[in-house]
């Protein structure tokens, strides 16, 4: 009976790592293949990262705003380690930009440059033309480190950026929308290949490293801080997020699995860039300044890194315990999340003249920035979703209208 006993309990074991090996095999192959999991097609990391990105980013403006009304210093040093905590967006924004288009071109099997431009002139250039233009001619005072003053010096200013505090990203990005041709070609050369794979990211992280020194060194507080400051707005600035979303996808059999079963080392290694960050911040010292915090810096870099990891992770758990509600609400927030993007600060600004804000901050100022914060991104998806409603159907008349 003993010797029958032992049997029984290998036989248990057997199974066990069975089922294990069983588990861990359909886990490859919910990302290697298209897919075991479903849900995945509902929402996908690229979707995460645009509403994690969105609704943080709308938090900076706000806090720039309480911290001109004078803060006692450790207030100032609170909200510097919020502004650090939320400080991950644009390179969030573009990993997730490169990894959805990424994916769903590849998916199809072919990239037509042409149609993925003219899918993307209604979905990003037309808000951004439209936003741009509200406001410089609605909100001027807005404008950063320069104001127009003739014609030439508006387009300038409507072209380069500095139309308001968030709108040096949308040139930033609208770049990696032309040149996506260049970053399909590297999609294609990796492959699953991975000894590709990893000699692009070795080569990508030396090369961002190279600049941000470059960076460092002559604009951060250098010679050229002045005239060389819309250097922080060209694509090479953040092109490591981009490559590593193309990487995300191709590699994703590999990515995947590393980011859900280490997620803890991940969430150590972002604790500890997080401290990181924060102390660069503090050297500079009271009043604390936000310019002093750039992405443009190794601590950055591996935090904003560490926090894709992270939501990327969330997003993975979210598919294999198949939760619906969730992976289709992110799918919907992601749809309208740049346009959610590019009104925000018209929000904030009606919100903080309309409501007195700048009077509570002096008392509340956390009651204000969440208060304001969730308004702003209250409105900001409400007005996107009916915005797109209505532009949608307008063209959709015009072009009745036309074959009329």
């Amino acid at each position: 009976m003993e010797s029958l006993t032992g049997i029984e309990l290998k036989r248990i074991r057997i199974n066990k790592i069975k089922q294990h090996l069983i588990k861990v095999l359909l886990f490859r192959k919910g990302f290697m293949d298209k897919y075991a999991y479903p849900s995945y097609k509902i929402a996908d990391i690229g979707d995460y990262l645009k509403v994690f990105a969105c609704t943080a980013v709308m938090a900076q403006p706000i806090m720039a705003m309480i911290m001109n009304v004078e803060q006692p210093n450790h207030v100032q040093d609170i909200f510097g380690v919020l502004y650090n905590l939320v400080k991950y967006t644009a390179p969030a924004f573009i990993f997730g930009i490169l990894y959805t288009t990424i994916r769903v071109n590849d998916t199809n099997g072919n990239f037509s440059y042409k149609k993925y431009l003219r899918s993307n002139w209604s979905n990003l250039f037309v808000p951004t033309i439209w936003w741009t233009l509200i406001y410089l001619l609605g909100m001027p005072w807005l404008q950063q480190v320069d104001h127009y003053y003739n014609f030439s010096s508006f387009c300038w200013q409507f072209i380069n950026g500095n139309a308001a505090p968030h709108l040096w990203y949308n040139t930033m990005m609208l770049q990696f929308i032309i040149l996506m041709p260049i970053f399909w070609t590297i999609s294609c050369y990796i492959g699953k290949n991975i000894k590709r794979g990893i000699f692009v990211a070795i080569l990508t992280f030396i090369l961002y490293f190279t600049w941000i020194y470059f960076y460092d060194y002559y604009v951060f507080h250098g010679i050229h801080e002045l005239d060389w400051y819309l250097l922080d707005r060209v694509f090479i600035s953040f092109f490591i997020y981009g490559i590593y979303g193309v990487l995300a996808w191709q590699l994703r059999d590999k990515i995947n699995i590393f980011i859900s079963e280490f997620w803890w080392i991940i969430a150590g290694i972002f604790i500890l860039c997080f401290i990181w960050t924060n102390i660069e911040l503090q050297r500079f010292g009271h009043p604390i300044n936000f310019n002093n915090a750039p992405y443009y810096r190794p601590s950055m870099t591996f935090y904003c890194l560490a926090a894709i990891a992270l939501i990327s992770s969330f997003c993975l758990y979210q598919v294999r315990k198949n939760k619906l509600t969730s992976l289709k609400a992110f799918h919907f927030l992601a749809t309208y999340a740049y346009r959610a993007y590019l009104s925000n600060v018209f929000w904030n600004q009606l919100i903080w003249r309309g409501l007195n804000m700048q009077f509570h901050a002096i008392y509340h100022p956390f009651l204000t920035l969440f208060g304001t914060w969730i308004l702003t991104w209250i409105l900001s998806f409400t007005s996107a979703y009916f915005l797109h409603g209505w532009w949608s159907k307008i063209k959709k008349y015009l072009t009745t209208t036309r074959l009329v």
